[in-house]
């Protein structure tokens, strides 16, 4: 019995010196280690708000931090939607990282998941525009990065453009108003859109001698109408047919497109026919009422509405594309800013029009760092001429636009929203109460400019700039001769054109549109850019009188531009508010 006595004794010794090693270590025995332990979970608990903490002090705004969090928390999902969230968060974010951003990102030899994120994004912006392309090289990439959780899932916006096939073209439903009061508008935006589906004359240098509604290559602007134009005692008309430019000679696509009248039956309705139709793309309203109705109905269709809204509203399926003086006022604050004044004044119309463009200004004013903005108003025109027959001028004085604390200094800058007949008499008036030593730099929005101006306006206007979108500076010749002959030269009509032209482009590129916080396009109506809630900021160029000339702004050259065969007095027209048509609302 001894033996087996000893061998039990030794048996056990054995048994507690591994315990006690167990326990120094750390370790616990195996019936233990399925019991729940506050440590452990109390610490990935900590490291998962610790993650969150990171992207929610970013407010959506990309940075290699947030990423790497994102990429973080990916193995702490608990199932597999958490993951696929995770997944297209991570890669929403990533298609929002600026160029800058990118050539700046710098990443350690061990962050390979990282690696292959960003590997991803750069095989996707360079393949984009040719799907088959795409698909191949993210296959090629799916073998390089084996253990990405992109890999086993790609980004839910990647599977659906893959999942697209090449001649897969959206059906296009236009929302437009082809009846009643804004029928004018809703056909403009309709031809522009068809045109532009049919192909557009190319930008070219029009052929020795010159038309007269045509800039002169070296910068020179014919002022004055040709001899033939004056012997016949009619300004008002083109002296030479336009060259049309070379139009293609079959659409660019046979993408059907399906015409609906938004006048014709209620909203909700006429999208829920277009889906019957098998629309998957629309693109409208334009009238802003039935904008606001899209908050109220649900929908699969995915939607470029052609206004936008008052107070911003993210929803997945909606991108917003307007031509507001709103967004002018915003475009007129960055390039003031940009040329270093530091006390603008806006000078508007006494109505609502005014109060909402001083009220945007101000506030892209701020955000840019400015401090205070001014706002004055104007009168009627007999009130102006009765001021100015009394010797009294514009003094430029103002009241703070949004009450601030700071104080104001002299105006150096001052922006007019009025029409050409209002700026004829507002320019002199700020000329007899401001002396030449002190006055500010002038500048003045599209509103003001129209056909028919002629060169004493021209001269009058010396020094003053103001913008207008690229149709209207002759950058592309032929397609401004082309507008101008179909709608007779009128302006308003013009720019409408050039927005149907450009929501073909976006349209186009919806998907693209929605993903990419860094898209741009150089359309017709302005440089187009996303920004939040998927809405569409215009830039647009800047031009400038100088001795009876057009020059255009922050270019290298100055090349001259004309008033493209200017006829007869039109108004601006916007998405908002229309001159002397009936607004769009």
């Amino acid at each position: 019995m001894l033996p087996s006595i000893f061998v039990r004794l030794k048996t056990g010794l054995i048994y507690t010196a591994l315990l006690s090693t167990m326990i120094i270590a750390g370790c616990t025995m195996p019936e233990q280690q399925g019991q729940p332990t506050s440590k452990p979970q109390d610490k990935i608990s900590a490291e998962i708000n610790r993650y969150q903490a990171i992207i929610d002090a970013a407010h959506n705004q990309p940075s290699l931090d947030v990423i790497r969090a994102y990429i973080a928390l990916n193995s702490y999902a608990t199932d597999e939607a958490a993951r696929q969230k995770n997944l297209d968060e991570t890669w929403q974010l990533l298609t929002q990282l600026s160029p800058q951003q990118m050539s700046e990102l710098v990443i350690n030899a061990n962050e390979y998941t990282l690696r292959g994120w960003l590997d991803l994004l750069n095989t996707y912006q360079t393949n984009k525009q040719d799907l088959d392309k795409l698909r191949l090289a993210i296959h090629d990439w799916q073998i390089r990065y084996p253990n990405n959780p992109a890999a086993h899932s790609l980004p839910t916006a990647l599977q659906q453009m893959l999942q697209e096939t090449e001649n897969s073209y959206a059906t296009i439903g236009l929302f437009l108003p082809l009846s009643g009061q804004a029928k004018i508008f809703g056909d403009a935006i309709r031809q522009g859109f068809l045109d532009a589906q049919k192909g557009l004359p190319k930008p070219s240098l029009p052929e020795s001698p010159l038309p007269t509604n045509t800039p002169d290559p070296n910068g020179a602007v014919n002022a004055e109408p040709s001899a033939s134009a004056a012997n016949s005692g009619n300004t008002d008309v083109a002296t030479t047919e336009p060259d049309m430019g070379a139009m293609n000679d079959a659409p660019v696509n046979d993408q059907t497109i399906k015409v609906y009248d938004t006048n014709s039956q209620p909203l909700a309705e006429l999208l829920e026919q277009a889906k019957q139709d098998g629309v998957t793309l629309v693109v409208g309203p334009l009238l802003k009422l039935n904008v606001e109705q899209l908050t109220q109905i649900e929908t699969p269709l995915n939607i470029l509405a052609l206004n936008e809204l008052d107070v911003p509203q993210r929803q997945p399926n909606i991108c917003y594309f307007s031509l507001s003086p709103e967004d002018e006022a915003k475009n007129a604050a960055i390039h003031i800013w940009q040329q270093q004044k530091h006390s603008p004044l806006v000078l508007i119309p006494r109505s609502d029009l005014g109060t909402r463009v001083a009220k945007a200004f101000a506030q892209e004013w701020q955000k840019l760092g400015g401090q205070t903005v001014l706002q004055q108003s104007f009168g009627t025109l007999d009130e102006m001429r009765q001021s100015m027959n009394r010797g009294i001028g514009i003094r430029l004085s103002g009241t703070p636009v949004i009450s601030t604390n700071s104080t104001t200094e002299p105006v150096d800058a001052v922006y007019i929203v009025a029409t050409a007949n209002e700026l004829t008499m507002i320019k002199p008036m700020i000329d007899m109460a401001i002396s030449s030593r002190k006055k500010p730099a002038l500048y003045a929005s599209s509103r003001s400019n129209k056909a028919g101006s002629g060169p004493d306006f021209r001269l009058e206007m010396d020094g003053m700039q103001f913008s207008d979108i690229p149709l209207l500076t002759g950058i592309n010749v032929p397609l401004m001769q082309q507008a101008a002959k179909k709608f007779t030269n009128d302006y308003s009509l013009m720019r409408l054109y050039a927005m149907g032209i450009d929501a073909w482009s976006l349209a186009n590129q919806f998907t693209q549109m929605q993903q990419e916080m860094g898209f741009h396009l150089s359309g017709v109506s302005g440089e187009l850019s996303v920004m939040d809630n998927c809405t569409i900021l215009r830039q647009l160029p800047w031009m400038q009188f100088n001795n009876g000339r057009i020059i255009l702004e922050n270019t290298n050259n100055t090349e001259g531009i004309d008033n493209a065969g200017n006829t007869h007095n039109i108004e601006n027209t916007d998405s908002t508010d229309q001159g002397d048509h009936p607004g769009i609302e």
